[in-house]
């Protein structure tokens, strides 16, 4: 199958509520991940499976993705934007996009989902088995947490099963999809409408031949504060594939611009942002800087996010915590398990421990 006659729609409507506060100011597929838009990383692997033309579904903040990418040629892409006027779920978020459509077979794209999942593969897969909707299917250790999806041994999908204690396969819907152009005019238009709980099932149900493309690849909802930390010291450690950040591999990533002080340690798939200081003494164990933060001497900070032009005071010791940008974080203050600083609070100098919101 060739690529370029494939086209790509990328799902980024959402909101990012469980990653306030950093989603107050940025949709979620734009927060830096590994130093650069999470989209980002996405976008280059769609680029180097040799897919062309891309659609990006958008809805909150919508104008970001366009400044961000523009027509999508550095990226060697051509990229265009459709707007959700309303929030309309994944199966309405594709059905919106459909106009814009050049291409018979569709592959869909949720724009939260970190994976190293071989794009030409799952593609090759799809035409070699007929199908007319392939679904990446991974197998995760523990499928509780998920619904389940058995295939037949010509991997066909037998059903679409909710979260169970006793799940009878340890394969679960993983987030991208290809189709081909005729299914999508099957999903109902103008309002909100999932393509997990109403769309698979339905077409399932009529007959239509859905595929399942198995694999044990790398794979992450960055949904939440502790999947996007580790999903971007995964990137840093090169445990996920990006081509965007080349061949820059290691315990830290320290981009261009940013400053670290002599004694500081950076380890755990740290990264740290332009333009942000990393004072003497500092430890950084999985943290993610955001560009222009500020971390004073002395301070510890462990698999922690702290936003763009955030003040870390000095011996300050953040774990599992999240700062909104251009906060300010007093000396000797510890902040652990899940707080979270909402943009521009000030925190005096203390020597209290917080384990909230603030």
């Amino acid at each position: 199958m060739d690529p370029s006659k494939v086209d790509a729609v990328v799902l980024v409507g959402g909101k990012g509520t469980r990653l306030r506060p950093l989603t107050v100011s940025a949709a979620k597929p734009m927060l830096p991940t590994a130093g650069l838009p999470f989209l980002t990383h996405l976008l280059s692997r769609i680029a180097e499976a040799g897919i062309e033309h891309v659609i990006l579904g958008t809805s909150f903040k919508a104008a970001t993705f366009e400044n961000e990418f523009g027509d999508g040629s550095k990226l060697g892409l051509q990229i265009e934007y459709v707007v959700e006027d309303h929030p309309m779920g994944t199966g309405g978020g594709i059905a919106n996009v459909i106009p814009k459509l050049r291409n018979d077979i569709v592959m869909v794209f949720n724009g939260d989902v970190l994976s190293g999942m071989d794009l030409r593969q799952m593609l090759a897969s799809h035409h070699e088995s007929q199908a007319d909707l392939t679904l990446h299917l991974v197998r995760v250790s523990d499928p509780r947490a998920f619904g389940c999806v058995p295939t037949d041994a010509d991997g066909r999908v037998e059903a679409f099963l909710e979260k169970t204690e006793d799940p009878p396969s340890d394969q679960i819907n993983a987030g991208t999809y290809i189709f081909n152009r005729d299914v999508l005019d099957q999903i109902p238009r103008g309002r909100e409408v999932s393509v997990e709980r109403e769309v698979f099932p339905a077409l399932l149900a009529d007959g239509v031949k859905v595929c399942g493309y198995v694999d044990s690849s790398y794979w992450r909802d960055m949904g939440t504060p502790e999947d996007f930390v580790r999903g971007s010291a995964d990137l840093v450690r090169g445990l996920a594939p990006s081509p965007a950040l080349g061949g820059r591999r290691g315990e830290s990533l320290v981009h261009d611009g940013a400053s670290v002080s002599p004694g500081a340690v950076l380890v755990g798939g740290t990264v740290v942002g332009r333009g942000a200081e990393i004072g003497p003494g500092v430890r950084l164990d999985g943290a993610v800087i955001f560009d222009g933060a500020h971390i004073e001497a002395g301070s510890v900070v462990e698999r922690s996010i702290i936003g763009a032009g955030a003040r870390i005071g000095p011996r300050a010791l953040l774990r599992d915590a999240i700062i909104g940008d251009g906060a300010n974080i007093g000396a000797r203050c510890e902040l652990l398990r899940g707080a979270r600083v909402w943009p521009g609070v000030v925190i005096p100098d203390c020597g209290v421990r917080y384990s909230s919101d603030i």
